[in-house]
């Protein structure tokens, strides 16, 4: 079966299963040891991890906090573990991850559609039914700044691109979109504006389809890896990762020019892990053949997590506790009613760096568990020297998210409480155009990793609200539930 094949969970002899909880609790535990040997052994602990993961998660931000040295080893030892627990199951039946790559090869070609169009050197983006660029757009992004819904950086970051529209050329870089077909992902917005990207996404004819039309119709150009075989290159196209790892590292190393390894990746549930981890042992193998001087990293920070957040955030959401808008009347009797879990602060007055915890227990710990991985990766290689991009996208109604009903009402209503949720479009545009940035100012690391993760982030709103996000998660579902009807 195909679950049993690839990168996989380790297999645990004595129940003959492969345990989620089991990785995920050894992981946290590991990344935390030699920082907080507490927090480590709370979590090796934890008897419920599908429902007390929370906590762990969240102490893996605390415990990064004292000083970038602590912050750096929580993301290495992550790493470290990540690579030791999970497996690779080949031929030659389960072996150490590391073997992935070490694999015999099925030698991938290569195809490239070429766009009709002319290049858009306009900085432009959708949003409430118009496409607004110039003053247009930075009326959007002052708005944006003043409902706390983005961070001030990240609307400084934008004025930059808009004032530079030359930075959109950029055939001086090999940008990798790996998980071409993501919605959150900046295939379309980098074709538009003429760049040359070199896709990868799993072999799917229908996939295939709608991004070769897309192509055709904007200004740049796709390079995507070719299966061999006979028939129609076009019922050729893709590869697959998980079950193919070493064959799509091998073309994606081999490509020209300097790297832009951007991780778009999703799948569902425990997929999403192994997904998440093949894609690392790929970052790893290119860094390691091509150089970081050579290799970029681009990522999108999910905005339910864990952050630490500057200062100005959590005063912000002070301010918006006190005010009248934020339901005085309902709050103290709510509060009351439910022993102090609905409509709690966000933070404690004065906190700088405050806590943001936003995450949703319905996503699950395999997907925190593949969003932090990336995290590790993206504060491992900013500490060694290497260029990196990682910027927190906002609440997006992504097909992904609007499948779940809880969700989707929760987003619907998200509004009642200062939250913007962002249409795809508008969200995608927006995180390529701060990508460009990020390639042509260099993101240099800050004085501390959360101070990276902060910077320019889109979080909709989450940061700033009044209430800890999960304590009106279900009032907001109430709402949206409502609006809908």
């Amino acid at each position: 079966m195909a679950e049993h094949r690839g990168v996989v969970f380790p297999l645990d002899e004595a129940s003959g299963r492969r345990s989620t909880a089991a990785v995920g609790r050894a992981v946290v535990a590991d990344a935390l040891l030699s920082v907080d040997p507490v927090g480590a052994a709370s979590a090796a602990r934890e008897t419920n991890w599908r429902q007390g993961y929370l906590e762990h998660f969240r102490r893996l931000v605390e415990a990064g906090l004292p000083g970038a040295a602590a912050a750096h080893t929580i993301a290495r030892e992550g790493l470290i573990s990540v690579h030791a627990r999970m497996r690779w199951t080949g031929p030659s039946g389960e072996v150490a991850l590391a073997a992935a790559v070490e694999e015999p090869v099925t030698r991938l070609g290569s195809a490239t559609i070429r766009g009709e169009g002319a290049p858009d050197r306009t900085i432009s983006l959708p949003y409430a039914a118009e496409r607004a660029s110039g003053d247009r757009l930075r009326r959007v992004l002052a708005g944006w700044v003043e409902r706390g819904v983005v961070e001030p950086s990240c609307a400084e970051a934008v004025e930059l691109v808009i004032a530079n529209p030359d930075w959109l050329d950029l055939s001086d870089q090999t940008i990798v979109v790996l998980g071409a077909a993501a919605e959150m992902g900046p295939l379309r917005s980098l074709l538009r504006w003429g760049a040359d990207v070199v896709a990868v996404d799993l072999p799917r004819k229908d996939l295939w389809h709608r991004l070769i039309g897309d192509t055709r119709r904007l200004s740049g150009s796709m390079t995507v890896p070719v299966q061999p075989g006979s028939g129609p290159v076009e019922s050729r196209l893709g590869g697959d990762l998980v079950h193919d790892l070493a064959s799509v590292t091998q073309w994606v190393t081999s490509q020209e020019g300097p790297l832009v390894l951007g991780n778009y990746v999703y799948a569902d549930g425990a997929t999403n892990v192994r997904v998440a981890t093949a894609v690392d042992v790929l970052t790893q193998r290119a860094v390691a053949e091509r150089g970081r001087d050579e290799v970029s990293l681009a990522f999108l920070a999910t905005p339910t997590d864990v952050f630490a957040v500057p200062g100005g955030a959590v005063a912000r959401s002070v301010e918006n506790y006190a005010q009248r808008h934020t339901s005085k009347v309902l709050r103290v009797p709510l509060r009351t009613l439910s022993g102090g879990r609905l409509m709690r602060r966000n933070y404690v007055p004065g906190e700088d760096p405050g806590i943001n915890d936003s995450v949703v227990l319905q996503q699950g710990p395999n997907y925190l568990l593949a969003k932090r991985l990336q995290r590790w990766r993206a504060t491992a290689h900013r500490a060694d020297g290497g260029l990196v991009s990682l910027n927190v996208a906002p609440p997006t109604r992504t097909r992904s998210v609007v499948k779940n009903r809880a969700l989707a009402a929760a987003y619907a209503g998200a509004h009642r409480f200062g939250v913007e949720v962002f249409e795809p479009g508008t969200a995608n545009t927006l995180m390529a155009i701060l990508l460009v940035h990020d390639l042509r100012v260099g993101a240099p690391a800050r004085e501390h990793p959360w101070q990276d993760e902060a910077a320019a982030a889109v979080h909709g709103g989450l940061w700033t609200s009044a209430y800890d996000p999960r304590s009106v998660l279900g009032i907001a579902a109430l709402l949206g539930l409502a609006a809908a009807r």
